[in-house]
């Protein structure tokens, strides 16, 4: 188990799907523990009650089936799914309202589904979901790249309220994925994972929603600056290291 979690970490997420289908066939004794330790990319389907998208991933699928955000139903339809309590679900609702603001502040369009469930310790948990399609072919409004993806996965453990305040872990995870195909900079493929955590005591006098949100837009801020200095800088600086630019000789007139 410790090697395939070692392989899939180093897995392009472009990858992640076909080699998780194949270490399922190979250890599937194990396949719980894979299906929840590995991040896919995230995939979409629309709920057409509601005529909206939302994003599918572990934490709102039962069976084969994934809960909706929009209508709060499993599709395809499943009678015996779980579901949030009533005062969960009013918070979940306001979440998504508040994410989708954000969503397109920070990333000028894309889908995003927040999705949250009690859990065993009196606490409940939130998951922050957001795909940005940025291909040519998809949202991408900038035109520059063939192929482009950026995956982000933000899941909040909140502990119980004590003398005011709660403790918050968050656990993010972001995937991306870019290739170009054009005259300017040729054929180029570049994709990786990053994951971090973040834990905080915070007040909730203003709410969880206002202490998650802070920690979310926090953590990305420190996500997308590690993602330009390691993968971005380190393949510019590998690449000027191995194709260096020409140097350019300034000649003086003679006097």
């Amino acid at each position: 188990m410790e090697a395939a979690m070692g392989l899939m970490r180093r897995m392009p997420p472009k990858h992640t799907e076909t080699a998780l289908s194949a270490l399922l066939s190979l250890m599937p004794q194990h396949s719980s523990d894979l299906l929840s330790q590995v991040d896919q990319p995230l995939q979409v389907l629309c709920d057409m009650e509601y005529g909206k998208e939302f994003i599918l991933c572990e934490y709102n699928r039962d069976a084969d089936s994934y809960r909706s955000p929009w209508s709060n139903k499993y599709h395809p339809p499943l009678e015996d799914g779980s579901l949030p309590s009533e005062e969960l679900r009013k918070l979940e609702t306001e979440a998504n309202d508040i994410f989708a603001i954000y969503r397109d502040q920070y990333y000028e369009g894309g889908i995003s589904s927040v999705y949250m469930w009690e859990d065993d310790n009196e606490c409940f948990v939130g998951c922050f979901l957001i795909k940005k399609d940025g291909s040519k072919t998809g949202q991408g409004r900038r035109g520059y790249l063939q192929e482009g993806a950026w995956d982000a996965i933000h899941v909040i453990e909140v502990g119980p309220e004590e003398e005011g305040t709660s403790h918050y872990r968050l656990t993010s995870t972001v995937m991306l994925s870019l290739t170009t195909d054009n005259e300017s900079s040729g054929t180029f493929s570049l994709s990786g994972s990053i994951r971090r955590q973040m834990n905080m005591h915070l007040s909730v006098q203003e709410g969880h929603l206002c202490n998650m949100g802070r920690m979310i837009e926090e953590m990305e801020s420190k996500l997308r600056n590690s993602l330009d200095q390691v993968y971005f800088g380190k393949t510019k600086e590998m690449v000027c290291t191995l194709r260096p630019p020409s140097e350019v000789v300034m000649r003086l007139p003679d006097s």
